[in-house]
Order: C-alpha cells, then structure tokens, then sequence
C-alpha cells in the first residue's frame, strides 16, 4: 500500500498547484522508494531506488527523444507571434472583404480532415496552427466586417477555432490505414479470431468523417449568423 503514496504526492501538489513537471517527478520519486522500502532495508538501499527511478526517467527520455523537436517547434512559433505573426494574419485575411469568420475556419476544417485522412496529422494543431494563424484570421475577419470584438465573442470565435481542428484531426485521422486506432482494432479483431484488413475499417470511418464535416459546418453557419446578429445590434446601438 505504500506505493499509493504517489498518489498523495498527486493530489498535494495539485491543491497547493505546484509545478506541474515538480509533482509529477516528486510523484515518481516516492513511489520508487516506497516500493523498494522494506523493514530491512538501509539507506543504500533507498538510495540506490531512488537512483534508479531517476535512471528510468532518463532512459525514457531518450527513447522519446524526438518530443524535443516539439519544444524547438514551440520556441520558434513563439518568437514569431513575438514579432508580429497573429497581426500579419489579420493583416492579410483583412484584405480580402469577402472573408468571414465561418469560411475561414470551415477551410481549415476541411483542409485539417482531408491532410489528417492521409496520414499528415502534424499539419495542423492548436499550438502550431490554431493560437498564430487560424484563430487571428478567423477574429480579423470578423473585425473587418463589425469592427473590434467584445470579448465573448472573440472568445466564441477561438472556442470554434480550437473545435475546428479537433473535429477534423479526430474524424479524418481514422480514413488512414496506418493510424494507431485502425491497427489497435484489427489487432484486437484478430486476437477474437476476426481476421479484417486495415482498409476495410478505413472504408468504414468515410460516411462518419462526412457526415462531421456537414454537421460542423452548420455549426459553422450559425457561428456566422450569431455574429451577424449580436455584432450588428452592438453596431446600431454604438451609434
């Protein structure tokens, strides 16, 4: 039972909401060492339990080493919303009266779902795609047309953003043969003793992949239309 004081160590650090990473390791820690504490045990050998619970922290990072790349990716779209990025987008989707909040965010809706159904998932995401350019394009767009946003609905706007890339990450990713859900359910099939081939799941996953893109795009629809309304009304009544 004393391995379950890791769990404490959770629950404290989140009430007192220390560092996330602190908690986590902190966490670990005591679970190593309360799983190798006996009566008998001296304190090498709590040292040595301690060590090699560090040992296996390093040894997964290495065998993961490639989520550093996620870090030099996050530091480089830091230092360009730093030097302007969100501003360029709406710069440039102000150009074109046209744009709306809902067709900006229905093209990346569309163009997340098809990249994703052929495997290129990382093209796209809320942190490389979403924060710098969709959601400041999706908010310019609506700024060209009503002038500046109230804070809901600036909120809604990146709320349908963030919901955009989701939706289309979630039901295109399953149209690719090779993704982890379609080969964890043939594996699974296949231990039951149903033998099925990755396309034919594949096949399967289409009409539900079309039928989320037509039900968020009517969300999508009556995005525009809300901000048609509220924003319209905001307009007269500032006049």
């Amino acid at each position: 039972m004393l391995v379950l004081l890791g769990i404490a160590v959770v629950v404290f650090g989140f009430v007192v909401r220390a560092n996330p990473l602190l908690v986590v390791m902190a966490a670990a820690i005591t679970t190593g060492l309360a799983a190798a504490w006996t009566p008998q045990a001296d304190l090498a050998i709590m040292w040595l339990a301690g060590v090699d619970t560090l040992a296996r922290f390093g040894k997964a990072f290495n065998d993961n080493r490639f989520i550093s790349l996620v870090w030099m990716v996050l530091i480089a779209i830091g230092l360009l919303e730093r030097s302007g990025l969100q501003e360029r987008a709406r710069i440039v989707i102000a150009r074109i009266p046209a744009a709306t909040s809902a067709g900006v965010l229905w093209i990346y809706l569309v163009a997340r779902q098809v990249l994703s159904a052929l495997g290129l998932t990382s093209l796209g995401g809320h942190a490389q795609m979403v924060r710098p350019l969709v959601a400041p394009m999706a908010e310019g767009a609506a700024e060209t047309k009503y002038g500046p946003l109230p804070d809901r609905e600036r909120f809604l706007i990146r709320s349908h953003a963030a919901a955009v890339d989701n939706i289309g990450l979630f039901f295109g990713e399953d149209i690719f043969i090779a993704i982890g859900s379609i080969l964890l359910m043939v594996g699974y099939l296949e231990t039951n003793g149903i033998t099925i081939a990755p396309l034919q799941l594949s096949v399967w996953a289409i009409p539900t992949a079309i039928c989320a893109l037509a039900i968020h795009s009517l969300r999508l629809w009556l995005l525009d239309r809300h901000l048609r309304r509220s924003l319209s009304a905001t307009a007269v009544a500032v006049a």
